[in-house]
């Protein structure tokens, strides 16, 4: 009888080892993602509450360009001048959703509204739960960036019409310092991170614009506005990417206006069009389905910048642009998938 009481003891002390040990490693995993979509939490979080400048190297395809970005909040305000240093010079003010934009070779101004949180490091725009209905989200290696220790958070796409990221935050503050966009070989197609950065105590006078005065610029002011889009449908958007916006817009054709005299004044008046826009997003990446008259003379056909891929088509009296950080695959599907009816 002792016997087999001690053989009771022991099975069942092997079976509670057993079924803890299935227990713990089945937790393994769950807990991992749960820890990685705080980080997600952390990333987005940051990229909005926190005060910080520094220089970031935008890498798509063979293009290299280089920016400063400086980001403050004030109360309530989000206050943020971006700077391109390569190329032409432009620079962007944001005071919270309007953005002006200082053209100093043609003395201009051009005044929009945001229309998408795409901005690096603040191109997290969406609950990280939700993002995890298309996206394996995981905790990855540690690793160090422009002198600060950051953990790379990976999100590995469950479809082919969405590319996979690789996030890298820094570790105290959660703010994204690399993002790195990788396709279904896990090659790296297009990349961001920080050279430097100071995070914390941004003197506020850095996000002033550089330029003391604009007097006698040219001031445009994008004509945008929400309007319905019905007659318009995309029967087959990849899923999770949601109807975020219908657009229309004024664009200026700044090929003439650009052009700058010997007096250093724009010659020429700018043409404009109109232009009607559907955006959709997965929180993520962005596709655009831009709309106007098929007037213009142009080519159909698709292109790829990094990971950007541009379908360019007409149809009927139209003429159909649609842009997106997807795989090519994506966009044809979106692009084959649009059609126009008319209201009787």
């Amino acid at each position: 009888m002792r016997r087999t009481l001690v053989l009771f003891k022991i099975v069942f002390t092997l079976s509670s080892c057993i079924a803890f040990t299935a227990q713990a490693e089945g937790a393994g995993p769950i807990a991992d993602k749960r820890d990685a979509q705080t980080w997600l939490k952390k990333i987005q979080s940051a990229a909005q509450r926190l005060n910080y400048s520094g220089t970031f190297v935008y890498q798509q395809g063979s293009q290299v360009r280089t920016s400063r970005i400086t980001h403050v909040l004030d109360g309530k305000n989000e206050l943020e001048k971006l700077e391109v240093l390569d190329g032409k010079p432009r620079e962007y003010i944001r005071n919270n959703e309007e953005i002006i934009c200082y053209v100093p070779e043609a003395r201009k101004l051009l005044v929009e509204k945001r229309v998408t949180r795409d901005v690096f490091p603040a191109i997290l725009a969406a609950n990280p739960a939700d993002l995890a209905e298309h996206y394996n989200i995981k905790k990855g290696e540690t690793g160090r960036i422009a002198g600060f220790d950051c953990q790379a958070v990976v999100l590995e796409p469950k479809d082919n019409l969405r590319y996979g990221y690789k996030l890298w935050a820094e570790k105290s503050t959660g703010l994204l310092l690399r993002a790195q966009t990788l396709n279904d070989k896990k090659d790296v197609v297009e990349q961001i991170a920080f050279t430097q950065i100071a995070i914390g105590n941004i003197d506020r006078s850095l996000v002033k614009p550089s330029f003391a005065s604009t007097r006698g610029w040219r001031v445009e002011n994008a004509v945008m506005s929400e309007v319905d889009l019905s007659s318009w449908t995309v029967k087959f958007v990849p899923a999770g990417f949601k109807k975020i916006h219908e657009l229309k817009r004024l664009l200026t054709d700044t090929a003439a206006s650009d052009s700058v005299s010997d007096s250093g004044r724009s010659t020429g008046p700018p043409s404009q069009r109109e232009v009607s826009q559907i955006v959709f997003s997965d929180g993520l990446a962005a596709i655009s389905v831009f709309i106007e008259p098929g007037t213009q003379s142009r080519t159909e056909g698709s292109m790829q910048q990094g990971a950007m891929n541009i379908i360019g088509k007409r149809q009927g009296d139209f003429w159909l642009t649609i842009v997106g950080e997807v795989p090519f695959a994506a966009i044809k599907q979106v692009a084959n998938s649009i059609e126009f009816k008319t209201n009787k």
